[in-house]
């Protein structure tokens, strides 16, 4: 989810930093994600293991990897092997993802890593919830939640058991769900004494008053910032070239040492000047001369 600009006091449970720093406490963590699962799915969970901010790495470099924000593996102690349920807990602010698949790419990339090489029980495959949290309404029917599930489309009365679940939770929907759901969502979005108006948001409210008074979450949150500032400065430049290039392209194309040039290019005002002049260009040697890396790079 996008960054927002809040001071550390004004942090609510769906931030991206604070859920995740609430999460990554040992003293609160499971509590924390035990009571956010227990109200939103309306059942009691049992023993959980959290790990907050879980990386889960690219297949080689040419691919992508994903971060959970926050991951709860689910234990059922009284069955052999003991049955356990994953949940992925995600709050999105971000409206420009297409969320179905983002979610799609998620959870095939979380199923590849829980059946060891050479087992062929796909039983023993946990079952997956996907919760997406949501302070805009992901498709338009105005519900507090959204349970999608595999079926099959020719016989609706088939029971398609793959043990997936994609959940959407709306803060601001109006339809389905029940009042407490209602309250907890208002708090994870507005984590405000106010809204902690029942025992479980009550319950919530101590423990993100508890994680606020931490000096070194504050510290992590200023560093955090720092890294958002550079992370934005690169995908700033990132976009700027590649705008630089797909103009170019028209004309044919683009020789490695260019594209080299303008990545190794670190001045945003030079970049942009680079940029007006691709829009102008009628070819690739115009925008090399009008810019003054024709000496700098061979075609």
């Amino acid at each position: 989810m996008p960054y927002t600009n809040k001071r550390f006091e004004e942090l609510d449970v769906l931030d991206d930093f604070l859920i995740s720093a609430i999460a990554a406490v040992p003293e609160i963590g499971e509590a924390f994600c035990r009571r956010i699962l227990s109200v939103l799915l309306q059942r009691e969970i049992g023993k959980i293991k959290v790990t907050a901010q879980h990386a889960l790495p690219a297949l080689s470099p040419a691919h992508r990897g994903i971060r959970m924000d926050v991951e709860v593996e689910e234990f059922r102690t009284r069955t052999k092997p003991p049955l356990m349920n994953l949940y992925d807990l995600e709050p999105h602010l971000q409206k420009d993802l297409d969320l179905p698949r983002h979610n799609r790419f998620y959870q095939a990339k979380i199923d590849a890593r829980h059946l060891p090489r050479g087992e062929r029980n796909f039983s023993k495959l946990p079952n997956l919830f996907v919760i997406t949290i949501l302070s805009f309404d992901p498709f338009g029917y105005d519900h507090m939640m959204y349970t999608i599930e595999n079926h099959c489309a020719e016989v609706h009365e088939l029971k398609y058991e793959d043990g997936l679940q994609f959940i959407y939770f709306y803060t601001e929907g109006t339809k389905g769900g029940n009042e407490k759901i209602k309250t907890m969502l208002r708090y994870l979005q507005h984590s405000t004494d106010d809204n902690a108006c029942d025992d479980s948001t009550k319950e919530l409210h101590g423990y993100v008053s508890q994680v606020k008074v931490m000096p070194e979450v504050r510290q992590n949150y200023m560093r955090f910032e720092e890294i958002i500032y550079y992370e934005r400065e690169d995908a700033a430049k990132g976009t700027k070239v590649q705008d630089i290039l797909e103009l170019l392209e028209d004309y044919g194309e683009v020789p490695d040492s260019l594209e080299k040039q303008l990545e190794e290019t670190e001045d945003m005002d030079l970049l942009k000047k680079y940029l007006k002049l691709a829009a102008r260009a009628d070819s690739i040697d115009a925008f090399l001369l009008q810019s003054g890396l024709a000496d700098s790079c061979e075609q």
